[in-house]
């Protein structure tokens, strides 16, 4: 399975040209921070699993990275970085007057604390050089190129801010407070790696379109999934604890107070805009009370399609709190969609056909569908038999035949000690339990404190060199000690860890310290 991915301009045997959104820091800044740009793309396909980083942008800087895929690009590519051959242009918007239309910065540039500073050359050789020129004047703002001749850290930002024109909404160089940084690297030129031929790229500034939006488009391919966030709190729009979801031609809003509706063209138009008032005591709630409520526009029928990766699900905003599908773990299930879980780090070298995978907490199967449609047989396990009808109707939704697959009622721990006791055995198990739940069999289950014993329990029926997927939403058990509760169940039980890929939630939900990470997911191979 290979699909578009928005935020890729161009691509062939040596180059990854990719149009980098603000807000996405282009690699990780450490492992539980959430993705960079280079590491999604590197664990995405397989193609990618050998991409570099040549040049970086800062993380609210928008605009064109070009990433080498062969040993001969990467050389190449930073000969030619090393040589200044590599023409890059910039543009970027100030509040402040400015006097001249095109002038030149030479400086030395040093560190101090968390920014930098622009100080006179005084013979120094490693000197920093940007060219500036006016492009457009409207009132107070005024748009400029940057041509930099150099590539140091915050370049363009310190040259700007040296001169009296701080970049509109870098609050780091004294610029004004605004949505965004608005800066933008347009255009890319260079020559080929193989045909030594120059190659040039471009796009928009997209000073115009938030942030978010242009962080949703670059990750969100449209022609095959219409459910995703449009809105995560202050994650990306400053909206603190007000979230908003596209779940195909309705829109669903969830706050502590009920939001006041506006048009917004950041906003896709929706036939109906329903509200769910988040409620931090689930367990004292009924179905009545956190069912969603119509805001705008026509309500919904009791159950409608939307899809994902191009994976039909149904929804529903009849059936409680959960609508049915867990957008944040969009990018989980396309690794079994597309039988690869990161670089060098395939689901099985010869795929999942005729494998057997075991979806414990399945909720409304959609882990289940996903294995199902490469070929797999799935046996999908939850306390609920309306959950479990429903991932009925999702296999028909996607025409498999839900009777060559197993759907059982009952308590995780108690089938997980039938499994083991019978010798039934999986090449998949897939763990995503709620953070809390209770059953009769085992009694409460809360994720901080009981995930160890679950991962022992799954052990017992893993097959050797079979496939963990270990995921929580519990934000209070800190990714440190849920890996270290995982790898002390392995070593425990006598088995091994393979491989390992931990991946935090996906961009369109970004972390801040407004909205702090809370999914930790890992995909292990056992053995």
């Amino acid at each position: 399975m290979q699909t578009r991915t928005p935020c890729v301009i161009f691509e062939d045997d040596q180059l990854l040209v990719v149009h980098k959104p603000p807000g996405w820091n282009t690699h990780a800044p450490s492992p539980y921070a959430g993705e960079g740009l280079y590491e999604w793309l590197k664990h995405r396909e397989p193609r990618w699993s050998s991409l570099s980083i040549l040049h970086r942008l800062d993380k609210e800087t928008s605009g064109l990275i070009v990433f080498g895929k062969s040993p001969e690009a990467n050389r190449s590519l930073t000969q030619q970085f090393e040589r200044r051959a590599v023409d890059k242009t910039y543009r970027l918007l100030t509040d402040r007057p400015i006097a001249k239309e095109r002038f030149v910065v030479v400086s030395s540039i040093v560190r101090n604390g968390d920014h930098y500073l622009a100080r006179p050359t005084n013979g120094a050789v490693d000197l920093a050089e940007t060219e500036f020129q006016v492009l457009s004047r409207q009132g107070p703002i005024t748009e400029l190129e940057a041509r930099p001749k150099t590539g140091r850290t915050h370049q363009i930002r310190v040259h700007a801010a040296h001169q009296g024109i701080p970049i509109l909404g870098d609050s780091l160089y004294g610029g004004t407070s605004h949505s965004r940084l608005h800066l933008a690297a347009i255009t890319l030129r260079f020559q080929h790696p193989e045909s030594a031929k120059t190659v040039a790229f471009s796009v928009p500034n997209g000073f115009d379109i938030s942030p978010f939006t242009l962080l949703r488009r670059a990750v969100i391919n449209s022609e095959d999934t219409d459910a995703f966030r449009l809105q995560n709190g202050e994650g990306n729009t400053g909206a603190a604890g007000c979230y908003r979801d596209a779940l195909g031609p309705y829109q669903l809003v969830q706050s502590e107070v009920p939001p006041t509706l506006s048009l917004d063209p950041d906003f896709p138009p929706a036939q109906g805009v329903f509200y769910k008032r988040l409620n931090r005591h689930l367990r004292s709630a009924t179905t009545d009370t956190v069912n969603p409520s119509l805001l705008a526009g026509v309500a919904a029928p009791d159950r409608f399609t939307v899809r994902e990766n191009g994976v039909a699900y149904e929804l529903s905003f009849n059936e409680g709190y959960s609508v049915g599908l867990f957008l944040d773990q969009r990018d989980n299930r396309r690794r079994l969609l597309t039988h690869h879980i990161g670089a060098d780090f395939p689901l099985f070298p010869s795929g999942i056909q005729g494998r057997e995978v075991l979806n414990c907490f399945s909720y409304t199967c959609a882990f289940s569908v996903c294995a199902a449609l490469g070929g797999a047989r799935t046996t999908s396990l939850d306390l609920s038999k309306k959950y479990l009808e429903w991932g009925r109707r999702n296999f028909k939704l996607n025409s498999l035949d839900p009777t060559g697959h197993d759907f059982i009622f009952g308590d995780v721990f108690d089938w997980l000690r039938r499994f083991e006791k019978k010798g039934r055995a999986f090449d998949v198990v897939l763990l995503d339990p709620p953070t809390f739940s209770r059953s009769k069999e085992h009694g409460d289950f809360r994720a901080e404190g009981d995930y160890r014993s679950l991962i022992t329990s799954s052990l017992g029926v893993l097959k050797p060199g079979g496939i963990l997927f270990a995921s929580t939403n519990a934000a209070r058990l800190e990714p440190e000690r849920f890996l270290e509760d995982i790898r002390e169940a392995v070593k425990d039980s006598g088995r091994r860890i393979q491989s390992q890929l931990y991946v935090p939630q996906p961009p369109d939900f970004p972390i801040s310290r407004a909205e702090p990470a809370y999914l930790k997911t890992v995909w292990l191979r056992v053995l």
